[in-house]
């Protein structure tokens, strides 16, 4: 066997108690120690000793840091994002609410979208990214998740399209926007989630109170003041909230439905102008 075949299949092995993903995770690892993508490492693997880094790498996965930590980067629709410490994740899930969105917008594009909880610039720039003639703003409580929101926008090339504020969610924002897009907190204060989850990624990215719907409640009043005509507002949730979530979001002549995920899990509601 090969060197790096070999590495491969050890570290998937001594991973296979810390990760479900074992094998995905000792590539991508792999993959960053050689400074290559994965394609190439599968396609095409260099013929050569494994970096020592990578080892390094291995280990703090075994911890239970994340994967995306160790490598600095994950990759969400069809851009990449750098994340590190102190940083939500950007998760497939939340790909439902770019989907949903270029459902809606189909034939058309929409001009001004707002993106609240931002984190890393997760779905604003992927909005972007998708409607090239777009602006919007990237909102977030946290300054180190807007450091890394502005790097990435610079990176991607977006800094002119995109302005991110620190906020409190929709607080001070005056004008209305074609698309809203929102990833709160939803998980309960005593839910019991990922211990890798809950020791590395950022407590109030995650948690909102005893229902885990305190965010989306408290944004909900602030919905139809911020959705113009024939746009589209869509919320994340946890799979078990789509009925309270429907409940608190549909107000003032908003109607809302929900989208889900992969995996046929309620996982966003989409408010329009009824």
């Amino acid at each position: 066997m090969k060197p790096i075949a070999r590495a491969l299949a050890d570290a998937a092995r001594k991973l296979s108690g810390t990760s479900d993903t074992a094998r995905l995770d000792s590539e991508l690892l792999m993959a960053e120690a050689l400074g290559i993508d994965r394609d190439r490492l599968i396609l095409a693997p260099p013929a050569r000793e494994p970096p020592d880094r990578f080892w390094t790498m291995v280990e703090r996965r075994i911890a239970g840091e994340p994967v995306a930590y160790i490598t600095g980067r994950r990759a969400f629709w069809n851009i990449e994002l750098h994340v590190g410490p102190g940083v939500l994740i950007p998760r497939p899930d939340s790909e439902v609410l770019i989907a949903s969105a270029i459902d809606h917008f189909e034939g058309r594009a929409p001009k001004r979208i707002l993106d609240l909880g931002t984190g890393p610039g997760t779905l604003l720039l992927a909005a972007l990214d998708l409607w090239p003639d777009a602006t919007g703003i990237g909102v977030d409580a946290s300054r180190r998740a807007l450091s890394y929101a502005a790097a990435n926008s610079r990176r991607l090339g977006f800094e002119k399209r995109a302005r991110l504020r620190l906020g409190d969610w929709a607080q001070g924002i005056a004008e209305t926007f074609d698309l809203v897009l929102c990833n709160p907190p939803y998980v309960a204060d005593d839910e019991q989630i990922d211990a890798a989850v809950a020791k590395h990624e950022p407590e109030e990215a995650l948690f909102a109170g005893p229902e885990g719907l305190d965010s989306i409640r408290r944004l909900a009043p602030e919905m139809p003041r911020l959705l113009a005509a024939d746009g589209l507002a869509a919320v994340e949730i946890g799979p078990t909230q789509s009925a309270a979530a429907v409940s608190a979001l549909q107000r003032d002549g908003l109607g809302a439905r929900v989208a889900t995920d992969l995996a046929g899990r309620d996982r966003a509601v989409l408010l329009t102008w009824a």
